[in-house]
């Protein structure tokens, strides 16, 4: 893809969100089937199921593989608007997690990550200027990345139903 077709991917919902903000407001929906024996929540995803189970420890990785995906993408799309010639590469999220919170064998542990590195390995001939651009805007547009960096309200419901119910 080229800058310019990434522009005119764009440009129709870039009108359409400054003519109308509140159009710019989607709710973006994830459901999973809990799978009790499997001790595993099966997630529906891009036409194929994705089993979300136990981490040996605890759980936490899709969270950095939401964050990997999502800066992907991100740096992949600030690259081609800035018409930068990346020609691949990867992406390593690692984050630190003291388990013993998450185990409930501490309370004065946290519960979640401590900290959270993304490192990028780029096939491209980029200048010292135009990395340090990619890297902050990749920043700045990375949905996931802003959303721990800014916690928002999240809200856990639970409803039991009729035995047979889905």
């Amino acid at each position: 893809m080229t800058s310019d077709d990434l522009k005119a991917q764009q440009a129709p919902l870039k009108a359409k969100y400054r003519e109308d903000p509140t159009s710019a407001v989607l709710t973006m929906r994830v459901t999973g089937k809990l799978n009790p024996e499997r001790v595993c929540c099966e997630i529906e995803t891009w036409g194929k199921r994705v089993d979300a189970g136990l981490h040996p420890a605890a759980s936490g990785d899709m969270l950095l593989e939401a964050l990997a995906g999502c800066a992907g993408v991100t740096l992949l799309a600030v690259a081609t608007a800035m018409s930068l010639p990346v020609r691949g590469g990867t992406i390593v999220v690692e984050g630190d997690v003291d388990f013993r919170g998450t185990l409930g064998i501490s309370k004065e542990v946290p519960v979640g990550f401590l900290a959270i590195r993304t490192k990028f390995s780029l096939d491209a001939e980029l200048t010292a200027e135009q990395s340090q651009s990619l890297k902050k805007l990749c920043e700045r547009y990375c949905v996931v990345a802003q959303s721990l960096r800014a916690p928002i309200d999240v809200s856990i419901e639970c409803v039991p139903q009729a035995s047979g119910a889905a």
